[in-house]
């Protein structure tokens, strides 16, 4: 797979209308209970896994795979055994 850019995943966030776009990196197992966000938020994996589960259903992204969350929408997530480095974006 080719390399990642950052620079332009942020640009495609920026051009969709996510005004705050910020890496997050989380250490391995990480996790994060049911909880909601007040915006909607969208993370793009950059390196290891995260696992979220929303909606009744669970699903695990990889490098390069983008989840979206939306406002108000119960979620929650666990890192995969090696870490997680993503890029979010905020509207």
């Amino acid at each position: 797979m080719a390399a990642l850019n950052e620079d332009e995943l942020r640009e495609t966030l920026r051009s969709e209308g996510f005004r705050q776009i910020y890496v997050w990196q989380d250490g391995p197992g990480a996790y994060y209970p049911e909880h909601t966000h007040p915006t909607e938020t969208a993370h793009i994996v950059l390196d290891g896994e995260m696992t979220l589960m929303m909606d009744g259903g669970m699903r695990t992204y990889k490098p390069g795979e983008r989840c979206d969350v939306p406002a108000g929408a119960e979620h929650c997530a666990r890192i995969g055994p090696k870490g997680c480095k993503y890029l979010i974006g905020e509207r």
